[in-house]
């Protein structure tokens, strides 16, 4: 039998959603979140997870989010939900007419990345603005749901010319035998994905951003691998449409521990 995990805590501005409360997400759907898992209370990147709300809110709002009030508000909707390991989202809205942002912090059961590695269905999709992470998007899901259907794990996202840009939930990254090389195109800058990045340099191995493509000479069939990040963690690639990468044990060992060197922050 399946066991149907918890519903969601959710609080905005500290205290628990109500009818009239969750109309603000309902009707105002303008706005950003961050993701980010929770073990013991503590986060790793949580002061990147938190400079990413206050720059967002500033572009989309015109607004500063004080960072002390957005770990005030993950620590009670922690408590509220009685967690010291989840996953939580903190989501941004300024309804019309208000002065202060709204934010709606969602607690969950932790989650990890899936085991194994993922196939990835290429679509031509660019989002809007892709540096900001926002609710909503419709093509991300969509095209998400498409490459499910026809046997894949998720999408990777691509601009005109078959250039590669990010996995719809997910950065992507290849390995080409000396370094970790990053798709040079529009695409959200993860905090994993920022976390590697600041680790690969600590250890002496700085990781690359080039143009990466379909085909042709910049094309993904020149790597001999690859794998996708996100807030739960890190996966190898097995499959871009028909190209074949075979999973490189050791890039995978030697990014889990890069990724666990990340120091981990107090909520």
């Amino acid at each position: 039998m399946t066991t149907q995990p918890p519903p969601p805590h959710i609080e905005l501005d500290g205290r628990p959603a109500t009818e009239e409360t969750l109309r603000i997400p309902a009707l105002y759907g303008f706005g950003h979140f961050t993701a980010l898992q929770v073990r013991d209370g503590r986060v790793r990147g949580l002061g990147l997870h938190l400079a990413r709300l206050d720059a967002a809110n500033g572009e989309l709002f015109g607004l500063p989010l004080d960072g002390d009030r957005v770990r005030e508000l993950i620590r009670h909707a922690l408590a509220g939900a009685g967690r010291r390991d989840a996953s939580v989202r903190v989501n941004a809205y300024l309804p019309p007419g208000a002065t202060r942002t709204t934010l709606m912090v969602t607690v969950r059961e932790p989650a990890v990345m899936p085991s194994g590695a993922r196939s990835l269905m290429s679509v031509p999709y660019v989002r809007t603005a892709p540096h900001i992470k926002r609710p909503g998007e419709f093509g991300q899901t969509y095209y998400g749901v498409l490459a499910g259907r026809a046997g894949f794990d998720d999408a990777l996202l691509t601009a005109p010319g078959g250039v590669v840009t990010e996995g719809a939930i997910t950065n992507i990254g290849f390995w080409d035998g000396t370094s970790v090389v990053w798709p040079d195109a529009p695409a959200l800058t993860g905090i994993t994905m920022a976390l590697l990045e600041q680790g690969l340099e600590r250890a002496g191995r700085p990781s690359v951003r080039r143009p990466v493509t379909l085909d042709g000479p910049d094309g993904v069939g020149r790597f001999p691998a690859a794998f996708v990040c996100n807030s739960q963690g890190v996966a190898p690639v097995r499959r871009i449409d028909d190209t074949v990468f075979p999973v490189d044990e050791e890039l995978m060992k030697d990014l889990g521990a890069v990724y666990d060197s990340a120091p981990e922050e107090t909520v």
